[in-house]
């Protein structure tokens, strides 16, 4: 992979599914390439699903997939997010009761 840098963005010269691309990233190396290997896997296990073999056809069902990755991860960590704020509002509330019985004592 080639990188071209300018002032906040660099520019990546990668191939996904064989099609050559040039990107431009604040993110280091290390990130874009993990991202474009990413990419590249998704595409090629998509196409692998795909009845007419077109790379166009695999790199949308690739983005769905990837779509529904996210959309599941961003509800999972809502939810954990929402047990958390919730066992620490109890915590809270608990600490502040301990403190009162304290004061009356």
């Amino acid at each position: 992979m080639e990188s071209l840098q300018n002032e906040t963005n660099t520019a990546y010269e990668v191939k996904i599914a064989g099609v050559p691309l040039r990107l431009r990233s604040s993110q280091d190396e290390t990130v874009v390439n993990e991202l474009v290997e990413l990419v590249d896997q998704k595409i090629y296990e998509a196409l692998k699903l795909t009845r007419t073999g077109s790379i166009q056809n695999a790199a949308i069902l690739a983005a769905l997939n990837l779509a529904e990755e996210y959309l599941s991860l961003k509800r999972n960590t809502r939810k954990e997010l929402d047990r958390l704020e919730t066992m620490t509002e109890r915590i809270v509330s608990g600490l502040e009761a301990s403190q009162e019985v304290e004061k009356e004592s």
